[in-house]
């Protein structure tokens, strides 16, 4: 039997740092109102036509996602549209009232506009009327030059359509548009899906298929050489960047659990395969973030060379486990252990792990501030994490569990578990309570990164947002 890998399962509550807590107690009654608050200001002061962005200005004059915003847009990649709508559901789960239902389903509305034709979504949605001409969105006439892309970047299209997929059952499949934007999308990422299992990044069309004869079946291999100079050609096929496999493993799940259809099971088990192939060979059992036809390492951007890659590495073996416990499938352990020798050897000072390896002579590879390849790493960029944190113990203790328990072991730890009313949980909440303002938001300092200030308004983000709903939520649900 296999189980819904809920997004909203997984969220990270982070106590909102320098308070102090008085011990005052907490009312359901109280827990109540401000998860009322909260929603009604997102949904009514924040949103636009449903959607969300990142990041506002206390005064909600400035907006930005990955990018400065208008008063028209939307964003899909998290933390935007879909997460937020995912806390609207967490809080409609928790109290059963249809004032959150119907925000979900304002942010479900939002999402259908935004579905472009190539299947799935672009980071962003814009409501303008005239700015929208711009892109093939489902509900738009067609034009020549219209953006339609749709992407498996930073979990953008996967992430709309798990929240979907949601909704759809909340509403028990009863709602046609919303059930038929899901299998829509579904069954665009299926159809993109390579014959070897894995995912280019976007497309720009509804994808039809892939003929087998273009894209041969072959393992991981090492190149005999790869140009030192970023080529800017693109020549990558086959992702794991920004968790586009480990994304897309955990929807079809989602999708087989939700709907029964096996197509999806077959999806996920075809992408775990690839995996499986994309592991480079000795001397380093690890994976790379990108691959050609011929299933060789190559570069993406600038900052991202041919190499074995510490950070996407633990993603996967992670996205393995994960498949394994679901399918009662043990072939998908395999290649972990030798991955996790091989980084043990590979460590950096401080037991980190660097993000790039070079091929075959494994030296840790990274660039100086303007993008010149160097094995020092005395002048990086600040943008992009180059050396990792290590989670190699932690892999490495769940997958002796997995082999010392049965494999159809059906439920996640996080979702057995039952919450209960800790006084951490009751500080936490005060705390949520007490740093809501009278609009019902919550506003910290902070920047605005694409507008490069810091408001004297302060900032509304959304995250935060989502961390706090998931702290009332939890304590309406134990104080039952």
């Amino acid at each position: 039997m296999f189980f819904r890998l809920a997004a909203h399962v997984g969220v990270i509550i982070v106590l909102l740092p320098g308070l102090t807590f008085a011990g005052q107690p907490v009312t359901r009654q109280e827990a109540t109102g401000a998860l009322k608050k909260a929603v009604q200001f997102f949904r009514c002061e924040v949103s636009t036509h449903g959607g969300y962005l990142w990041r506002y200005s206390g005064d909600l004059k400035l907006r930005e996602g990955e990018g400065k915003a208008s008063e028209t847009m939307a964003w899909v990649q998290p933390p935007g549209t879909p997460t937020v709508g995912q806390a609207f559901l967490d809080a409609y789960e928790a109290t059963g009232e249809k004032l959150y239902l119907d925000a979900a389903r304002d942010t479900a509305e939002a999402l259908l506009r935004g579905q472009l034709r190539s299947g799935g979504w672009d980071y962003r949605i814009e409501f303008d009327p005239e700015n929208r001409q711009r892109y093939g969105y489902r509900d738009n006439p067609a034009r020549q030059g219209q953006r339609q892309k749709t992407t498996l970047d930073d979990n953008t299209s996967q992430s709309a359509v798990r929240f979907l997929m949601r909704i759809d059952e909340i509403l028990k499949f009863k709602d046609k548009k919303i059930h038929e934007a899901v299998t829509f999308a579904l069954d665009s990422m299926i159809k993109a899906q390579f014959p070897n299992g894995g995912w280019d990044q976007w497309w720009d069309q509804l994808p039809s298929g892939h003929s087998p004869q273009q894209y041969p079946l072959v393992k991981a291999s090492y190149p005999e050489s790869w140009p030192r100079v970023w080529p800017n050609d693109w020549t990558g096929c086959y992702f794991l960047n920004d968790n586009v496999m480990g994304d897309m493993i955990v929807t079809m799940l989602d999708a087989y659990e939700t709907y029964g259809e096996k197509s999806y099971l077959t999806c996920a088990l075809k992408a775990g395969d690839f995996l499986l192939l994309a592991q480079m060979p000795q001397p380093q059992p690890a994976w790379a973030q990108q691959y050609d036809l011929n299933m060789h390492p190559v570069w993406d951007r600038k900052f991202e060379p041919p190499a074995i890659s510490g950070g996407e590495s633990q993603g996967v073996m992670e996205t393995l486990m994960l498949l394994s416990r679901k399918t009662a499938k043990p072939k998908y352990l395999e290649p972990i252990p030798r991955a996790i020798r091989y980084f043990r050897g590979s460590q950096l000072s401080g037991s980190r792990l660097a993000r790039f390896y070079e091929l075959k002579t494994n030296k840790p590879l990274f660039f100086t501030k303007d993008y010149k390849l160097t094995y020092s790493s005395d002048d990086m960029p600040t943008h992009y994490g180059f050396i990792v944190d290590s989670r190699l113990d932690r892999i490495e203790a769940r997958y002796r569990t997995l082999l010392s328990t049965a494999l159809a072991d059906t439920e996640s730890g996080a979702a057995k578990q039952t919450v209960r009313l800790t006084p951490a949980l009751i500080r936490q909440t005060r705390t949520v309570i007490d740093r809501m303002d009278e609009r019902g938001a919550w506003v910290e300092r902070g920047q605005l990164r694409y507008h490069k200030i810091e408001p004297a308004s302060g900032i509304i983000d959304c995250q935060t947002f989502v961390n706090n709903i998931s702290i009332l939520c939890r304590f309406l649900t134990a104080n039952k």
